[in-house]
């Protein structure tokens, strides 16, 4: 469990956006905030396991799920766009471009829009690649967030439309425990900032 400043958002003190979190009159960022929220005491605990997936569309049991679910399902749900197609369509045409971490000669659509150097490519592929804010409240709800765990481990985030007291916005994510929303801006190593509006 993580510590400083670390703790769930109490949904009893914010106000909640209406439960038809794809209604297109709602802005980007709040459609892509409560999509992501709506997972918190669905997604329960977290499992990398490499499993066999549907395609289009395809996702393991949302019980569980590892921190790019909670960006995969969110897309889903507010906007119907999936990630696991469009990652696995721009890596067959530009597998070369993308992280040769995992030694592989060919595209995976089972795994390769879960690991979370793949969507930092094809974030970038797509211009949706910002700068880090200088300020922690600089950062903007629907902001995607990654960062190095250790220095070393890859995770990903939304940015909440929900403030802490001081200011700056929690981040939506799975790092162990299920999805929550939790105060963790700044904390680690090599933060990134991108912005995928699909609405844009």
């Amino acid at each position: 469990m993580l510590t400083r400043r670390s703790m769930l958002v109490s949904t009893l003190a914010l106000p909640l956006l209406p439960e038809t979190f794809g209604e297109t009159s709602l802005p980007f960022a709040a459609r892509l905030a409560h999509a992501a929220r709506q997972q918190i005491g669905v997604t329960r605990s977290y499992d990398p396991a490499y499993i066999r997936l549907d395609y289009p569309m395809g996702d393991v049991d949302r019980a569980t799920g590892v921190c790019t679910d909670v960006v995969i399902r969110a897309y889903r749900d507010a906007f119907d766009v999936d990630l696991q197609q469009l990652v696995h369509e721009d890596m067959k045409i530009a597998f070369a471009d993308y992280p040769t971490i995992w030694g592989l000669s060919r595209p995976d659509r089972n795994i390769d829009h879960r690991r979370v150097p793949n969507l930092e490519r094809f974030l970038e592929r797509r211009g949706a690649s910002l700068p880090v804010p200088l300020t922690l409240d600089g950062w903007k709800p629907g902001d995607l967030y990654t960062m190095r765990l250790g220095g070393r481990l890859p995770h990903i985030g939304i940015v909440s439309d929900r403030l802490t007291e001081t200011g700056h916005p929690y981040v939506i994510h799975n790092i162990g425990g299920g999805t929550q929303e939790e105060d963790i801006l700044g904390m680690f190593d090599d933060e990134r900032r991108f912005r995928y509006d699909v609405t844009a």
